[in-house]
């Protein structure tokens, strides 16, 4: 009887730092994909769901490529190419993948379909068995949001931010202006060494009575930065182009909203964010919806998106109140008075441009500022761009997948000391 012996590798599946290997993933688990903006008619299945070979390939290639097996390792899993002919059963790199999917699913950051042939860890048995399939769960979203939001501050220079100071001064809690009399109404943040101070001043000389005599004209309180609070409405072109011309540009974009929101989450509790994607329409979507969707129809409605993210706003009451807007093409669709959509791809529509300058303005006319952010450089759509930054003195800013991070969190925590007066 014949006996092989093989490397124990469980050892080294449960050595794998979870959180690095999610950040290779990253480009998978946020895949724009080619369906509706929220998957519903997707290659890959509704609800955000893809195949599990897909997760399979891409563990493999972040074992051998990415870094997250020391080269030794990665060597002795790969073996003698000579004898993979005399295995039986799945070599010691699929064990690997297999073990490192299942510590995946028991730690929260995947979720595999179940109630269906080849839902396992690997492929069906027949062919007619449907394909396994996987989905991303809110665990690996949040933590994608965290890890995008700390590279692109590490890469500004960054560490830590702050809230939303303006040029007001207030008696808040942080003190950071000179001290001020206190009034009634002011919080009770006082400054002890100016009170104090104030009281031995009046007093005169030392007395033999113990203790220092404090009264109310004595009370001085610290000043801070008034900290302002604001609305955003984070608009994503999820047209088809986004992800045309050998470029995919929606999943950076998602990577930037998913890092903002991490940022309003965990440094502007008191600010609002809310998502508006726009196409051949435009459509509102929850925030814990966002990892998720993916590029819809082929048109760009800016108009429809600017209307509805408006009418959000407007139910905001805030300091601020601003409309982040991320595209990579021109208004080429328009909502009509009957609901039918108006469509036209060949340059720029002077009805579509009109209707959207039209809203562009009655923006500024409720107070919100919008800033662009174009994923593409055109004559015609620099120009545009241009145009509605005059409109309503918000800014345009010219950038790639690649730097887009780094301008909207900046843009966004810079803004503040030049909106509110």
């Amino acid at each position: 009887m014949r006996y092989r012996y093989t490397r124990y590798t469980g050892g080294l599946a449960a050595g794998i730092d979870l959180e690095e290997l999610v950040s290779k993933l990253s480009t998978l688990l946020l895949a724009s994909g080619f369906g509706s903006p929220r998957g519903q008619q997707g290659q890959e299945g509704g609800d955000g769901d893809q195949p599990l070979q897909a997760l399979h390939d891409a563990i493999l290639d972040a074992l051998l490529n990415g870094g997250v097996l020391p080269p030794d390792a990665a060597e002795a899993l790969l073996g003698d190419p000579a004898d993979a002919d005399y295995g039986e059963g799945p070599s010691e790199l699929e064990e690997l993948v297999r073990q490192i999917i299942e510590r995946l699913v028991q730690e929260g950051y995947v979720t595999l379909r179940e109630g269906e042939p080849g839902a396992g860890p690997g492929p069906g048995t027949g062919p007619d068995t449907p394909p396994a399939q996987f989905s991303v769960t809110d665990k690996s979203l949040d933590f994608l949001g965290y890890r995008a939001l700390r590279d692109l501050l590490g890469s500004t220079g960054r560490s830590s931010v702050g809230r939303h100071d303006t040029r007001e001064q207030a008696t808040g809690v942080e003190a950071g202006g000179a001290s001020k009399p206190y009034e009634f109404g002011d919080t009770i943040n006082l400054d002890t060494s100016a009170t104090i101070l104030n009281a031995v001043r009046r007093a005169g000389s030392p007395s033999d009575a113990p203790g220092i005599d404090v009264r109310y004209e004595d009370l001085m309180v610290a000043q801070g930065e008034y900290q302002s609070s604001c609305a955003t409405v984070l608009m994503l072109d999820c047209s088809h182009s986004m992800i045309l011309y050998g470029e995919d540009r929606f999943t950076p974009a998602k990577q930037v909203a998913l890092a903002l929101a991490t940022l309003i989450r965990r440094q502007f509790p008191g600010d609002a964010l809310s998502v508006v994607l726009f196409h051949d329409s435009a459509e509102e979507i929850p925030l814990k919806q966002l990892a998720r969707v993916r590029v819809g129809p082929y048109y760009t409605n800016t108009r429809a998106g600017l209307r509805l993210a408006r009418r959000v706003l407007e139910r905001q009451r805030k300091d601020m109140r601003q409309i982040i807007m991320i595209t990579d093409g021109k208004p080429s669709a328009l909502t009509q008075p009957d609901g039918r959509i108006y469509r036209n791809a060949f340059g720029l529509d002077p009805m579509i441009i009109a209707e959207t300058f039209a809203e562009v303005a009655q923006c500024r006319k409720a107070g919100i500022m919008i800033n662009t952010f174009m994923l593409a450089r055109s004559y015609d759509l620099v120009a545009f761009v241009r145009r509605v930054a005059a409109i309503c003195r918000g800014k345009a800013y010219f950038t790639t997948p690649y730097t887009l991070g780094r301008y909207v969190l900046l843009d966004y925590m810079d803004k503040k000391t030049k909106t509110v007066h």
